[in-house]
């Protein structure tokens, strides 16, 4: 195998793809306005949710729970009747229906512990969740303010808990979404690019062209694999610094020399994949079937999107073999948390092993499939 052989292959793949201006605009898009978007419309913190009151009790306490639901996280509420409130929830105009039963302030001041009674839509997940908790502790609040002022015992939780956030003091949801969209735009294009560069080989009438040069089926594979390594590491630095860094204004803790190397163990395993899902498929329709059924598993269940730890033992254990899960591993462990290579060395090599056999099997089957064509 000539190295120059593999430079001069690769050129010639970048000067391909700069001829491509489809995919130069999704490449642009993907490490840009895509990340941008993703950052900053997580749904990690309540905004701007429906909520309707039914007010039984008409007593100032009542009117303090009322005015305790204000933007950005929720509307101002709706007084409805008891009648609307099932029908209103019904036709998907509120998420929440508050109903504050009669004689509320009376009973807590007689001290019965009065209850009040909250109806969620929980079609809406994600506002569901986070919204009871907000709810309640925003109820909770405004009654021990009124106990206090009577000189009656504040409602408490039997356990007073201290917390302490790490590495996102602020609870900020861009700084979680900004990077985790990066990583998964990393895993998205260079599987695309990679695929997509073989399979125009093939559409062009390229790929018999190269069949009667002196050179190898591991020289042409290898120049697909750091053309397109090449280009999306140059822009996952430009994306990290320029839009994550400077635009989003999100900290990055630890060394960006360090990630771009395990980015660069990444890519040589996802390039390699992405080869052999275009040695698969015979177009680019079947090309992009397979892309669907690999990157939502891929990117579902990494921890780029809910923790590993939060899945089922077994698919934790599934998906070790998967490159990203081991990347986005060692990209938290690094962009968060300032860890360097003493921590994240078993994720490198597990990079480095599950590249080198997805590369061997791509190349196996790169191999039959000119066999084929020759």
């Amino acid at each position: 195998m000539r190295l120059s052989h593999v430079g001069h292959l690769g050129v010639k793949e970048l000067r391909s793809l700069l001829r491509d201006p489809m995919m130069l605009v999704l490449i642009l898009y993907s490490f840009t306005i895509a990340i941008y978007s993703a950052a900053t419309v997580m749904p990690e913190t309540l905004q701007q949710a429906p909520i309707a009151i039914v007010d039984e009790d008409h007593s100032p306490l009542a009117g303090r729970i009322i005015d305790g639901f204000r933007p950005p996280y929720f509307q101002p509420p709706e007084l409805i009747s008891q009648l609307e409130m099932d029908s209103r929830m019904d036709a998907g105009r509120d998420t929440f229906a508050l109903d504050i039963p009669p004689n509320f302030q009376r009973d807590l001041l007689a001290q019965r512990q009065p209850t009040l009674q909250l109806n969620v839509d929980a079609t809406r997940m994600t506002q569901a969740f986070a919204g009871a908790g907000y709810i309640q502790s925003i109820v909770l609040t405004e009654v021990n303010k009124f106990a206090a002022s009577h000189q009656l015992t504040p409602l408490a939780s039997p356990v007073a808990l201290d917390l302490r956030a790490r590495f996102n003091p602020e609870l900020n949801r861009i700084w979680f979404g900004s990077v985790m969209e990066v990583i998964n735009q990393v895993t998205l294009l260079s599987i695309i690019l990679a695929g997509a560069a073989l399979l125009r080989e093939r559409e062009h009438g390229t790929v018999e062209h190269l069949l009667v040069m002196p050179i190898t089926p591991a020289e042409i594979m290898l120049s697909k694999v750091w053309s397109t390594g090449v280009v999306v590491l140059v822009a996952s630095a430009f994306s990290l610094t320029v839009v994550v860094e400077s635009i989003l204004q999100v900290p990055v803790q630890g060394s960006l020399a360090l990630f771009l190397a395990g980015t660069a163990l990444h890519l040589f395993a996802t390039t390699a994949l992405g080869i052999f899902l275009g040695t698969v498929a015979r177009s680019m329709p079947q090309f992009g079937l397979l892309l669907m059924l690999v990157l939502l598993p891929l990117s579902v269940l990494s921890g780029s999107i809910s923790p590993r730890e939060s899945m089922p033992l077994g698919v934790q254990e599934i998906m070790l073999a998967a490159p990203n899960t081991h990347y986005v591993m060692l990209a938290q462990a690094i962009l968060y948390r300032d860890a360097g290579l003493s921590v994240v060395w078993p994720q490198f090599v597990s990079l480095a092993l599950i590249g080198t056999l997805l590369f061997f099997l791509s190349l196996t089957r790169f191999r039959k499939t000119l066999a084929t064509l020759a």
